[in-house]
């Protein structure tokens, strides 16, 4: 089941026109009309946008992570965790939303730049990491990595990484398995801003879910969404950009959910996915306190308000060799894919889409045109960029 997440980042790939009438060509209903809102509320105007070629945002973000005092191998992966984010219109795990974040924790000392993690429990198949305060972005493709090395050899590997940091996209951790024609699994401990259901205490963590799945002509299946209502970036990136949330996304400071559309409460607690019980967020929540017993507490780091040390992770990769010939499944899975994105919609629905269609055109446009950014966005990395005297070359 799709949240608001994944549908944020997917329609601005329904291919909207970019004319001033953004319904033009698209059934005038009330239904379309309020979900294109929805879809294209974190989207940067097209008349105020500025486009980045994104092999220069690359070269930019990686020079940042050099100069916070990341060795070069760091610096790289962890610019590529970002530039896919962005490449692929997952904002608010791209550099817009996050990179000027990681600059100011690495100045207070929060992510260890020369990280030495290790492992501190293992079998065959499994194993525990300590990533010594490093960069999620750095140390969670090493943990996947892990996780399929073991799936190679065992047919099913998994690694929980404890001490850890933000790691930014789970789509990107889990997507990596699809190189080794394997399925990936990746979740993560987030900030601890959502309530249990019926509940006015923040008490879970946003804590996303990423599950990629390799076709063979079809755009792979790749799942990427927090157990909250919303990703919790996205209400940050609604107060900075001055945009309403939708009904339903958070609550009030007491518990009560906010079902209307409004302006983001000065003092707000997140709802999981589902908003109220009547609309099942009983399964948001619930799978919310799963992520937060697989990554954390499993490797030894406690739950939710409980955590000791930083945000932990779960990685899992299956080696398709070991459950089916992969060549049929990928057969299968190219003829459901297909089943999905050619069923009938709904009235007033433009089209059906499954997770990782619209990411794989929105890839396809942003590497031809460019990666659209705020202004706002461009003004920071002109400042960064003469503080720590790196070359320009954004515009």
């Amino acid at each position: 089941m799709y949240t608001f997440d994944s549908f944020n980042r997917g329609a601005s790939k329904t291919r909207l026109p970019r004319s001033k009438d953004r319904c033009q060509g698209l059934p005038n209903t009330a239904a379309n009309e309020r979900q294109i809102r929805l879809l294209e509320r974190f989207h940067v105007p097209h008349d105020i946008a500025v486009h980045v070629e994104i092999e220069d945002m690359r070269a930019t973000v990686e020079d940042i992570f050099r100069k916070m005092g990341m060795p070069e191998d760091d610096a790289v992966q962890s610019a590529d965790v970002l530039v896919y984010a962005d490449a692929r219109g997952i904002e608010s795990h791209g550099v817009s939303n996050m990179l000027r974040s990681y600059v100011a924790s690495f100045g207070q000392g929060g992510i260890n730049p020369t990280p030495e993690p290790k492992i501190i429990r293992e079998l065959p198949a499994a194993a525990t990491l300590d990533c010594d305060g490093g960069h999620g972005l750095a140390v969670g493709p090493m943990a996947m990595r892990m996780a399929m090395d073991r799936a190679e050899v065992y047919g099913i590997g998994t690694v929980t990484a404890v001490n850890g940091r933000h790691f930014g996209a789970c789509a990107y951790h889990a997507a990596m398995a699809l190189e080794r024609d394997m399925i990936g699994v990746a979740m993560t401990t987030g900030g601890v801003n959502v309530a249990p259901v019926h509940g006015a205490e923040r008490l879970v963590g946003l804590n996303p879910l990423g599950i990629a799945a390799p076709t063979r002509d079809e755009p792979p299946f790749i799942f990427d969404a927090s157990m909250s209502s919303v990703a919790g970036n996205k209400i940050v990136l609604a107060k900075r950009i001055g945009v309403p949330v939708m009904p339903g996304w958070v609550a009030k400071s007491d518990g009560t959910p906010v079902m209307e559309e409004a302006e983001v409460p000065e003092d707000f607690i997140m709802l999981p996915a589902g908003a109220t019980r009547e609309l099942g967020a009983h399964k948001g929540y619930s799978m919310a306190v799963m992520i937060e017993i697989l990554a954390g507490i499993m490797g030894g780091n406690g739950g939710g308000p409980n955590r000791r040390r930083g945000a932990s992770h779960h990685f899992i990769a299956y080696n398709l060799e070991a459950f089916t010939d992969i060549e049929d499944f990928k057969t299968d899975m190219d003829e459901y894919m297909r089943a999905l994105s050619n069923s009938k919609p709904a009235p007033g629905q433009d089209r059906v889409v499954y997770a990782g269609l619209p990411e794989h055109e929105e890839e396809i446009e942003r590497r031809e045109h460019g990666i659209p950014y705020h202004p706002e966005v461009i003004d920071w990395f002109r400042s960064i960029t003469a503080e720590l005297e790196i070359p320009w070359r954004l515009t």
